[in-house]
Order: structure tokens, then sequence, then C-alpha cells
């Protein structure tokens, strides 16, 4: 088992990936009385979906019969060539490529490889499972691939597979190379050598949380999104509410602050990977082009962008937000 999870990881490493790590698969018990508590108090705001498949959340057994393992992996994403400071801001993540359609084919890639290797396995029904495309049964070891697009605590399995620690950001930190990554999962029913989690790092540091923009970051490890910039200004469906729009300056998609602030992230190095490298168009975005910015643009410029995820409907209400509050 040991041998396959070094050739697993090796793997992974030619495919791109900076860092990778193996969990057992188990009840995330110690997760389930913060996570029931945040939905109580409200802090995933407008994101109703989060109270669904909570079992599931807490247990990818709900995702995979039989699941055994859970393969976890990062992909960095720091740009190597960033915005000019005086452009509307968009978050990091979102320069290139949607990062869903270069993860996922990558993890694609890995299980391709790991089925070449390993002995037969016994399939479980899958019947009645939440988000059924991303199961893969071609080969008698059963596995799903995910990244941000299924019900897995996707930080907690990173942190349980030894990738790093969350930090009091709430972004899961690797040591040595900070907190611009992409997570994805492979949960199997392969039985694998397993990693360990690592000791939060953070220390008396709290830099994140006096950045933080509009105190969305109330306590360490603690984010009430309704607060957030991030979340206002791609999830959130309605107008920004003024306190927080007075706050926006000029960030038009995403807010990367309690990241840039963190002291890990002087480790970040640029992206090995060329599908999130920012297009021409993309960098050349300037304040003056909002100001009768189409559906055309749009179009242009964000093209297989993750900044699809706000439409351009909610670039628009950003925007006009911004507008009323200078107009104040």
């Amino acid at each position: 088992m040991a041998d396959l999870s070094t050739q697993i990881k090796n793997k992974a490493n030619q495919l791109g990936f900076d860092a990778c790590g193996i969990a057992e698969v188990a009840s995330a018990d110690t997760e389930a009385l913060f996570f029931d508590r945040w939905i109580a108090e409200g802090c995933h705001a407008g994101m109703k979906y989060m109270e669904n498949y909570r079992d599931i959340r807490l247990n990818p057994v709900g995702l995979v019969e039989g699941a055994r393992s859970v393969i976890s992996v990062a992909l960095n994403y720091y740009p190597a060539v960033k915005q000019s400071p005086d452009a509307p801001r968009i978050s990091y993540y979102a320069y290139g490529k949607d990062y869903h359609l270069v993860v996922k084919d990558k993890l694609r890639q890995l299980w391709q490889y790991i089925t070449d290797l390993v002995p037969v396995l016994d399939t479980g029904s899958q019947a009645n499972r939440p988000d059924q495309s991303d199961i893969h049964t071609d080969h008698p070891s059963v596995a799903r691939i995910f990244t941000d697009s299924a019900p897995i605590l996707e930080r907690y399995w990173a942190w349980k597979a030894g990738l790093g620690w969350i930090g009091k950001n709430t972004n899961l930190i690797i040591p040595g190379k900070g907190s611009f990554f992409f997570l994805g999962e492979i949960v199997t029913t392969l039985e694998l050598d397993y990693d360990h989690p690592q000791a939060n790092r953070c220390g008396s540091c709290r830099r994140c949380l006096d950045a933080c923009p509009t105190g969305a970051l109330e306590r360490p490890g603690h984010l009430d999104a309704g607060k957030c910039l991030s979340y206002l200004t791609i999830e959130h469906k309605g107008d920004i509410p003024t306190e927080q729009a007075a706050r926006l300056g000029n960030r038009l998609y995403g807010c990367d602050t309690c990241q840039e602030v963190c002291p890990w992230n002087r480790f970040a190095r640029p992206t090995r990977e060329a599908a999130f490298h920012p297009t021409p168009d993309f960098l050349s975005l300037q304040k003056e082009s909002l100001q009768d910015f189409t559906r055309e643009d749009y179009n242009r410029i964000f093209a297989k962008s993750a900044v699809k995820r706000a439409k351009y409907e909610g670039l628009i209400r950003t925007i006009s937000n911004k507008k009323d509050i200078n107009n104040k």
C-alpha cells in the first residue's frame, strides 16, 4: 500500500499538482459541531444549498458507497502576471480558465493511472447519490472526482490528508507554499496508505482578521459569508448592502485580502499551469471599460472563466452598486 500511495503522489506531481495526500474515510465528527453552529447562525447567508446533504458532507461514504480513501490534491493558481493596481480587481483564482475544467481533467488522468495499477475490488451501488456526473465505474474499483462540485468538506480532507492546516482566514495553508491553491479529491473504495494531519502554525498572528475590509472574519476560523466581499460579488444575487458596498474599493469579483496579508504567502510562486495565465483581453480591462460594459465584452473577456459564476448580470450589479456609493 505504501508503494502504491507513493506512485500515486509521484503521478500527481507529474500531472502538475503541487501537493497530494491521502486520508482514510471516516465521519468528520470533529467538524459537525462547528458546521451545525455555523449554519444555525446563518453565516452561510444565501447559500441555502449548504443546508442540504449534511450527513454526506460529514462522511464521504454518502458519495461513494464503501469508500475507504480520499486522495486530496492542490493546484497552484498564483498568477505570474497581475492586473494593474488601478484596474477593476478580479480575484486571482479567476484569472485564467475555469478551474473546475482543469482540475477535473487532471484528476481523471490520475484515476486512469491508478486503475492501471490496482487489482480488482468490489463495486458498490451508487443509486440515489447527488451529482452523478463524476462517478467512474469503468474499473471494478469505484471512484468519484470532485473539485468544489459536491457536498464534501474539501479543506477538512486536505488537512486530514496532511497537505496543510486550515488557517484563521479559513483557507488551507500549505507550509512553504501558501494558500493560493485549488483543491480536488478522488473518493474511492481503494484502500491505501494514509497520511497524517498537520498542526496549525498560524500562532498568534491575526493579520487576516485585522485586514478583512468588512469584518467578515469575526474570529479565527469563523467567516460570516453575509459580510464577505467574495460572497457578495460572486454568490449573492441581490444588491450588495450599503455598508459592504462602501468597502468594495476597486474590487469587481472576489476579494483576496485575507490571503494577500498572510505571512505564509510570502512563499507563493507563480503557477506552472498555463491554463491559469490571464489573456491580454483580461489584463487590458480598466475601470473606464466598465462605463459601457456590454454582454459582448463579458463573453469575450471571460470566456471559459470562473467569472461566469457571477454571470453578466452579477457584474453589472456590482458595477452599479459601486457607482451608487461613489455618487453619494
